[in-house]
C-alpha cells in the first residue's frame, strides 16, 4: 500500500505489527458497512468516540461498531459524574481527526482511553487508521505499547 496514515507510521515507528485494510473504493459509511465490506465480524470492528466530562476533560471510548456507548457506564469508568459526545465540528481541532476517521492512536494529545471489555474476546481488534477509508487490525497487548487504555463494560445493554 502506498498510502500510509499517521496511525500506520506510528505503529511502524513503535515496531508494532498490524494488518491494514483499505475500503476507499466502496461506499461504506457506517461502521457496520465497513465491517461488511471488509468481511469482518462487526463485534471485532471498533469505533472511536470522543467525549467530554463534567470536569471538561476529554475521554476516548472504543466500542464495537454495531453497539452503542452507554454514557453512564462510560462516565463511571473514568470517574466522572457524566460524559457527553464531543460535537463533530470540534473533533479536528481537539484530536487532529475528522468524524469517521478518528483513531485512538496518534491524536494531537493523549486522552484517557477505555475499550469495551468485549474486545477481550478477540485476539485482535480493528479500528480506524486515522483516515476515512482505512482501518488497522492490532493485538490488544501490542496496542498497549502505543497507548495506555483501560477495559470496562461501556456498551448499552439491549
Amino acid at each position: 500500500m502506498d498510502h500510509k496514515t499517521n496511525v500506520m507510521r506510528e505503529l511502524d515507528r513503535l515496531k508494532i505489527p498490524y494488518k491494514h485494510y483499505c475500503y476507499t473504493d466502496t461506499d461504506a459509511i457506517s461502521g457496520i458497512d465497513v465491517a461488511n465490506v471488509l468481511n469482518q465480524n462487526p463485534d471485532q470492528v471498533f469505533k472511536t468516540l470522543v467525549t467530554a466530562g463534567k470536569s471538561k476533560k476529554n475521554y476516548v471510548f472504543m466500542v464495537p461498531v454495531a453497539k452503542e456507548l452507554d454514557l453512564k457506564k462510560a462516565a463511571k469508568s473514568v470517574g466522572e459524574k457524566a460524559v457527553e459526545m464531543v460535537k463533530s465540528k470540534e473533533l479536528l481541532g481537539l484530536t487532529g481527526y475528522i468524524h469517521g476517521g478518528c483513531s485512538p492512536i496518534g491524536m494531537k494529545k493523549f486522552f484517557t482511553t477505555v475499550i469495551d471489555k468485549s474486545a477481550e474476546k478477540f485476539d485482535t481488534i480493528i479500528f480506524s487508521a486515522g483516515k476515512i477509508g482505512y482501518q488497522v487490525e492490532i493485538n490488544l497487548n501490542d496496542m498497549s505499547k502505543a497507548i495506555k487504555y483501560n477495559i470496562f463494560d461501556i456498551i448499552k445493554d439491549h
